[in-house]
């Protein structure tokens, strides 16, 4: 027989069995906190990841500046690996303001293109956690006397919010999750 036709037979079959494999398999989805997800057996249930505030200090402080510690300890409860694209967070110091934030960050980079080189994206592996630090400079304006008083004799309150951005399974497959979280402390 001829190798053409033999060649044509075993593509035909590798195409079925992947598409057999892609329609037929279970399906992960992450609920949303506040939803009651339909029960189907195809339907794997997925706990959101879970966020804590670890640590907030300020660690040095002068007349021009200062620099403060944060931490955040992001906890995987999934069996299964999850990619975390950023954690974006804005730092707001109760005692001097309520709605204006001192600063802002980002740990960790979103991909821009199809192919990324250099990403900073952390895998979290499953049933597992991790602790993603990040120091914050703040020049001294002169005009915030209030809240350079609390930074200096360490009576600050914090609040903190943010989004954690994710994905179940790659960056090109599943959906976007975001966690929005906030703390004070």
């Amino acid at each position: 027989m001829n190798r053409k036709v033999f060649l044509g037979i075993a593509v035909v079959a590798l195409l079925a069995v992947l598409g057999g494999i892609l329609f037929t398999g279970p399906l992960l989805i992450v609920t949303p906190q506040d939803e009651i997800p339909v029960e189907d057996p195809n339907i794997t249930l997925v706990p959101p990841l879970e966020v804590e505030l670890v640590d907030i200090s300020v660690i040095r402080i002068s007349e021009r500046s200062a620099t403060i510690k944060i931490a955040f300890k992001i906890i995987n409860p999934n069996p299964r690996a999850v990619i975390i694209q950023t954690l974006d967070y804005r730092l707001f110091e109760t005692g001097y303001s309520e709605i204006e934030h001192i600063k802002g960050g980002e740990i960790g980079t979103r991909p821009t293109g199809m192919v990324e080189f250099g990403s900073n994206y952390y895998v979290l592996l499953g049933d597992n956690f991790i602790i993603l630090k990040d120091t914050i400079d703040i020049k001294n304006s002169g005009n915030t006397p209030e809240l350079w008083t609390n930074l200096e004799d360490n009576t600050s309150t914090w609040r903190v919010t943010g989004t954690i951005y994710s994905n179940l399974s790659s960056l090109t497959s599943g959906q976007e999750n975001e966690l929005h979280f906030e703390f004070t402390k």
